[in-house]
């Protein structure tokens, strides 16, 4: 086939048609308009760009429709191109994509947060953050002025998930005696830090991202990120967006323990799929909050410490030579004066 008829049946056959009529079936409770999952025994496809491209979330193969008809059938591409063809015209048995939330949903999800005030200083929210998980002033004020972050009730904090237009689709929430998240919403990206970095951070915790941005001080060009403890296709999605920038650097700075490893071999395998660098960033212990607090405590050790320790003795030469010490020192041939009467 010529180049232009190539691009003619790239359009008009879904890659969804080829799993279709190869037995996969859409799994719509997790599935997005973005990212539709396809299950086929324990095989997984994800869908995406609107049908046009795939990719294995659980090995590295992707593509587009002819490397899809490649992939299921094993077979070289003229024999892939003619399965393709064959298909031009085939009609889903799914209906058409309708998200599990309506508008009406997510416009309440934004109404819910745009209700709630940032937290103030002096307020449980930034108590919370400040003493009990030990994130820096400077950090709380960055991500209030990022507009991602808001006051829950009984001095949690909620940490917004925002998609690439910004908007807040759903939010970590966090508080001395709560950890959830927003009824309604979904998890996406938690987002600190330029839109436009080179260097992306990946955590599972919207408080590790702000502790992990505090131990490296807000390091220039980088883009802290939480995934909110899941994995959800639009999740894979989200970041595979971000992932085809030029002369990107994924680090995977999620936890140490099994869950951060897995995590952290599949933006490895991200990362070779796009052809950008990769590094693991891991704690020295369980998260990046307890290794925050860790160095807080210490220095707070060591300012105590400085600060109980007594003052120096002054040295005997210098009580010598003090005025307030003594009579003043006399030359040896000095006479001693003469007395009355003498």
């Amino acid at each position: 086939m010529k180049r232009d008829e190539l691009e003619a049946l790239r359009a008009r056959v879904s890659c969804e048609a080829l799993l279709e009529r190869a037995g996969y079936e859409v799994d719509l409770k997790e599935s997005t308009r973005r990212a539709v999952k396809y299950r086929h025994g324990g095989n997984i496809i994800i869908v995406t760009h609107h049908g046009r491209g795939w990719f294995d979330p659980l090995g590295d193969e992707k593509g587009d429709v002819f490397g899809l008809a490649m992939f299921l059938e094993k077979t070289p591409f003229p024999a892939a191109a003619e399965a393709v063809a064959a298909l031009v015209g085939f009609q889903l048995s799914r209906p058409e994509w309708r998200p599990s939330r309506s508008s009406v949903a997510n416009e309440a999800i934004g109404d819910r947060w745009r209700c709630r005030r940032s937290p103030p200083p002096g307020s449980g929210a930034w108590h919370y953050l400040s003493w009990e998980r030990s994130i820096p002033p400077a950090i709380v004020r960055q991500a209030i002025r990022e507009d991602i972050l808001r006051e829950g009730p009984f001095g949690s904090i909620w940490a917004a998930h925002v998609d690439s237009h910004g908007r807040v689709v759903g939010w970590e929430e966090r508080g001395p005696e709560w950890r959830g998240f927003s009824t309604g919403g979904s998890k996406l990206l938690f987002r600190l830090g330029p839109s436009d970095a080179n260097r992306l951070c990946i955590t599972e915790a919207a408080i590790d991202a702000m502790s992990l941005a505090a131990l490296e001080g807000l390091r220039e060009g980088t883009l802290y990120l939480s995934t909110g403890g899941g994995w959800s296709p639009a999740t894979d999605a989200a970041l595979r967006e971000l992932a085809v920038r030029p002369e990107l650097t994924l680090v995977a700075a999620t936890d140490a323990n099994s869950q951060g490893d897995v995590y952290a071999e599949r933006l490895r395998a991200l990362a070779e799929a796009w052809g950008c660098d990769w590094q693991r960033l891991r704690p020295p212990a369980d998260d990046w909050n307890e290794v925050l607090k860790t160095r807080e405590k210490e220095r707070g050790e060591r300012k105590l410490e400085k600060k109980m320790r007594p003052a120096a003795c002054a040295s005997a030469a210098s009580r010598e030579a003090s005025p307030s010490q003594g009579r003043p020192l006399t030359r040896p041939d000095a006479r001693p004066a003469a007395r009355e009467g003498s």
